[in-house]
């Protein structure tokens, strides 16, 4: 019965693949000459950026959604790396991918922007040398507030998130592996930690928090905030940084214990039908002009030291998309869990389902 539900999963992935994933042999050879599939996350490219590639280059975009890494980790793992020619997963599960052989080596000749990144974010223990991956954005999971509520205002820590004030009140991303940060942090544990007894203690921790929370997994987080729906949360610092452009009120608190961070690279995968155009596409969204665009409307922090440069004062010097040295210090980037996965995947089922 087990194998016969994950065949009709299967075939259920695979009929929802772009066409060219679904073409025959001849016709993907002919589709593959001008077309480049893009799996990436929600809202996660400025508006134009895509018609601009495409009529300049020649080659049109297929570009497909997910929620989180997990969904699309799933879907790669099925498909056994067919199916896109472009993902933009996150640090931990760049690292994952690789060792699951989902992914391609890079070829960077045909990345002439690679040269403008920065140094210090290139070379990890995740992906040495940058073999499959290339830096797109970074940022952190912190707390929204808005500070014409007084209560809110003078939150700083996790736990405050906890008090009972909050009942039905709060905003929560879902990121499972942001959320279960905040738990792991306030027990003294790493966010990386694969212990049985660690994962299983925040789970408890986070089951006393869900009573507080009033949306969860909203799209558009920075929309709740400008409309008065709520006044706290965990929210990308990118939703934050949209929220305060609209609602000045809106703050972002990295909290004293440690916010999360995060990398989302630029990968190919394995078996991807069109990796030359897939090439061309990572490298014009390398290109400093066009970082700047998905910085100023993104919110989140560029890689790219000539992009960085070129942006106004107001916007390189806010916090919210570039954090302190300080910040950073205290905080942790989120390393491959391995096997543990599974633990928190089930943990994190049970919290939204109310156990």
């Amino acid at each position: 019965m087990q194998q016969v539900i994950w065949g009709i999963i299967f075939l259920m992935l695979v009929l929802m693949l772009p066409v060219p994933a679904m073409a025959g042999k001849d016709q993907q050879s002919l589709i593959a000459e001008e077309t480049v599939i893009v799996y990436n996350w929600s809202d996660y490219i400025p508006a134009g950026v895509l018609e601009d590639f495409t009529r300049e280059t020649g080659i049109k975009v297929q570009y497909v959604t997910y929620k989180n890494n997990e969904i699309m980790y799933t879907k790669l793992k099925l498909l056994k790396g067919r199916g896109y020619d472009v993902l933009v997963p996150s640090t931990y599960m760049v690292e994952r991918l690789r060792k699951d052989g989902l992914l391609q080596p890079l070829n960077k000749t045909l990345l002439s922007n690679f040269k403008q990144l920065d140094p210090e974010l290139l070379n990890k223990p995740y992906d040495p040398s940058n073999e499959v991956s290339v830096p797109y954005l970074w940022g952190s999971v912190g707390l929204g507030v808005n500070s014409d509520n007084p209560a809110a205002a003078s939150v700083s820590s996790w736990a405050d998130l906890w008090h009972k004030q909050w009942r039905d009140k709060l905003l929560l991303l879902d990121d499972m592996r942001g959320v279960f940060h905040m738990a792991l942090r306030l027990d003294g544990h790493s966010t990386n930690t694969t212990a049985p007894e660690e994962i299983k203690q925040a789970y408890e921790r986070l089951r006393k928090l869900m009573p507080n929370v009033h949306i969860l997994g909203e799209a558009t987080a920075n929309e709740a905030f400008e409309t008065g729906a709520v006044d706290l949360g965990v929210l990308w610092n990118g939703d934050a940084f949209l929220a305060q452009s609209k609602k000045p009120a809106i703050r972002y608190v990295y909290p004293k214990e440690g916010a999360s961070f995060w990398l989302d690279s630029f990968v190919i995968p394995a078996r991807a039908s069109n990796p030359e155009n897939a090439h061309k596409f990572i490298d014009y969204m390398l290109r400093p002009e066009v970082a700047v665009r998905c910085v100023n409307e993104l919110g989140y922090a560029t890689p790219n030291v000539v992009a960085k440069a070129m942006l106004d004062a107001e916007i390189r010097d806010n916090p919210i998309i570039f954090p302190s040295a300080e910040v950073v210090a205290k905080a942790e980037f989120q390393r491959d869990i391995g096997d543990a996965l599974e633990l928190y995947n089930r943990y994190w089922a049970k919290l939204k389902a109310g156990y």
